[in-house]
């Protein structure tokens, strides 16, 4: 197998944003995942809406869009892209006392939106994190990941169930 290269750096070894002019526009999707695990009774405050600052889940969904759209700002190589959609995704299970969260990003263009779908998880799960920490700050963000991407010249990549996480 042919070892790939990190295109962020020259050879020199100087970050650097990748050129993608020439890369033809197609369909890009990115499915990204995580979750925050809580005592069972922040848990059960959320699926009640209990919380005193809102719904914790809606104002996670709000924050994970915007944090989408503005990736560029916060990824000092990552292109700023048009994005068509943006999905989120919450999932509460009581067994694991955790919240769930999937984001899809999409959009037609000459670079993937995996850091968009990740940036709207981890941004995600950091709100949750906030609107719950003055009852549980013992929470904990685990297992963000990339789950599967679309598009592009490397086609289709999905992550295998169990690895790396």
């Amino acid at each position: 197998m042919q070892e790939k290269s990190l295109t962020h750096f020259t050879q020199q070894g100087e970050a650097q944003m990748v050129e993608v002019g020439a890369k033809p526009v197609t369909l890009r999707r990115a499915l990204a995942g995580g979750a925050i695990r809580m005592a069972p009774a922040t848990l059960a405050r959320i699926r009640a809406g209990d919380m005193h600052k809102g719904d914790v889940l809606a104002v996670a969904r709000i924050a994970a869009i915007q944090a989408s759209k503005r990736t560029a700002e916060l990824i000092p190589l990552a292109h700023p892209l048009f994005l068509t959609g943006v999905e989120i995704r919450f999932a509460l299970d009581a067994d694991s006392s955790e919240v769930r969260c999937e984001a899809e990003a999409r959009c037609q263009g000459q670079t993937g939106v995996e850091m968009e779908a990740l940036t709207a998880v981890s941004v995600a799960l950091l709100t949750i994190y906030d609107m719950c920490k003055a009852i549980d700050r013992g929470m904990t963000l685990t297992g963000i990941c990339l789950l599967r991407k679309e598009g592009g010249k490397s086609g289709v990549w999905e992550r295998k169930p169990g690895a790396g996480q």
